[in-house]
């Protein structure tokens, strides 16, 4: 624990003292990155891009901040990649259903950020997709019949 600022001392003379200190005594050598330039300085510092690259660097998923129409717009994007994870033409419409209610809501709302044109989806276009990218069933295999096994006792000698 450092020590406490003496009265009557300026807090910047203050902290260079204890900056010059501990590198004589060494403990900045040896220091992850050591000797190389710092990154991003020549471009203008941006709170939002700073919480991206944040967020990023621990592994959050960005898309949570993004505005309205840009998400969905995004979330289409995902929806119609991922189509063949659906399981049946029911589940397919309702996601279909419910983006579009979602895109209905966006356009009635007053604009939140940019203009962002958000497309809705065709139902039977979507299904029609969603047949293509599912997988193809696997074969049926046929089971073997039962196996007829003799009793002990009428066995033939």
């Amino acid at each position: 624990m450092t020590s406490r600022k003496p009265a009557g001392r300026s807090f910047e003379s203050w902290v260079e003292r204890q900056v010059r200190e501990a590198a004589e005594r060494g403990e900045f050598d040896g220091l992850r990155g050591s000797g190389q330039p710092l990154r991003n300085l020549d471009r203008p510092f941006s709170a939002e891009e700073w919480a991206a690259d944040k967020a990023r660097r621990e592994g959050f998923d960005v898309s949570a901040m993004l505005p309205p129409a840009l998400a969905l717009r995004r979330e289409r994007e995902v929806l119609l990649r991922d189509l063949g994870e659906l399981r049946s033409a029911a589940e397919v419409d309702a996601v279909v259903a419910d983006f579009n209610d979602r895109v209905r809501e966006l356009y009635r709302r007053p604009a939140d950020g940019p203009l962002v044109v958000v497309a809705l989806l065709d139902a039977a276009e979507v299904r029609e997709r969603w047949g293509r990218a599912r997988p193809a069933p696997a074969p049926v295999q046929e089971a073997p019949g039962p196996v007829v096994r003799r009793r002990w006792w009428r066995r033939a000698r």
